[in-house]
């Protein structure tokens, strides 16, 4: 209907693509009809090279901007790992890297802000630092603000906006954690990312998730989609192994309580949308992640089939809901052939 909030679609291209080149990660995107994409990791050459686009060589960064021309994609997120760092050089017996902060700023988070210049993205998706394991990340809050506020600016400076994405063992794992990071940071171009899979994959209940959606609501700049079907009980706020018990499946069948988080955003789209386009953004972005095929601690797989299986799910959902979205048309087609 021409009144429903409208949503724009989006994907992490490597998850559709077996070998990771960029041309199958293009044309897996472009054939479901999305216009828009997340870069992760990718073989720009089809020489069998896998990098983090963090990594990618300006030739390189060139060549995907031409295939970006060729296939109709733009970016909307950088699918960075900022953030997926120690916050303490604690050796608490996981192996997460500890990087003195000073020195990140000037490799991790300036490569970053290099590369969505380069492909004309106005947003980076990050993370919120590991505490010590045995930690009450309520005790490294202030630490993690300080950290954020410097790395937001830097994005501030380059015109861009730094989203913030809720995920296990992180301090920002819960809503409730996030929410305060964002409201101390206090920066208008810091946003929330929230992702219903990696709070169900954490032993939340689909009850507790709307919760922890709702606290992070007021600082929402866009979203994740997986979905997860516990089969194991787990208790909130305890570790998770983030290489194991994968079992995330398309978003209308798991235990994120999707139907209700996206009816409850449908009413609050609007005002949200306003804010994203303020910073640049062409509306509310709702990345598909689906780890279908597998995840580990910085990515995941779903190869073309499972993207399209989890597309179909996901648009069911906005559908029940009636949250409009825009996929590919015949004009589009008419558009890239010139006319």
């Amino acid at each position: 209907m021409m009144d429903n909030p409208r949503i724009v679609l989006s994907a992490f291209a490597d998850e559709a693509a077996n070998h990771k080149t960029a041309v199958e990660q293009f044309s897996a995107l472009s054939a479901l009809g999305l216009r828009y994409y997340s870069p992760r990791f990718i073989d720009v050459e089809a020489n069998g090279e896998i990098k983090h686009v963090v990594d990618l060589k300006a030739a390189e960064l060139k060549r995907l901007a031409r295939l970006h021309d060729e296939f109709g994609m733009q970016v909307d997120s950088i699918g960075s790992r900022i953030g997926k760092v120690k916050l303490l050089d604690v050796d608490d017996g996981t192996h997460n890297r500890f990087v003195p902060f000073a020195k990140y700023l000037k490799t991790e988070i300036a490569a970053t802000i290099r590369v969505a210049r380069a492909l004309n993205g106005r947003l980076i998706r990050g993370f919120s630092f590991y505490h010590p394991r045995d930690d009450d990340p309520w005790q490294h809050v202030s630490q993690a603000v300080d950290q954020i506020g410097q790395i937001a600016d830097l994005c501030a400076e380059a015109g861009l906006v730094y989203g913030v994405e809720v995920e296990a063992n992180l301090i920002g794992q819960n809503g409730q954690l996030l929410a305060a990071l964002a409201r101390k940071v206090n920066r208008p171009n810091v946003v929330l990312i929230f992702d219903g899979g990696n709070l169900a994959h954490q032993g939340y209940s689909p009850l507790e998730v709307v919760e922890e959606y709702r606290a992070m609501r007021p600082y929402l700049g866009w979203m994740h989609v997986k979905d997860y079907q516990a089969t194991t009980k787990k208790r909130p706020g305890e570790a998770v192994d983030e290489n194991a018990d994968w079992n995330f499946v398309p978003a209308n069948i798991g235990d994120s309580g999707h139907e209700y988080v996206l009816r409850d955003l449908r009413s609050h789209l609007k005002k949200i949308e306003r804010k994203m386009k303020r910073l640049g953004a062409p509306g509310v972005f709702v990345e598909m992640e689906p780890h279908v095929k597998g995840g580990g601690q910085f990515g995941g797989f779903s190869g073309p089939d499972g993207m399209g299986v989890a597309l179909r799910g996901l648009l069911s959902v906005l559908d029940y809901v009636e949250i409009d979205y825009n996929l590919r048309d015949f004009d589009d087609i008419r558009r890239l052939r010139g006319f």
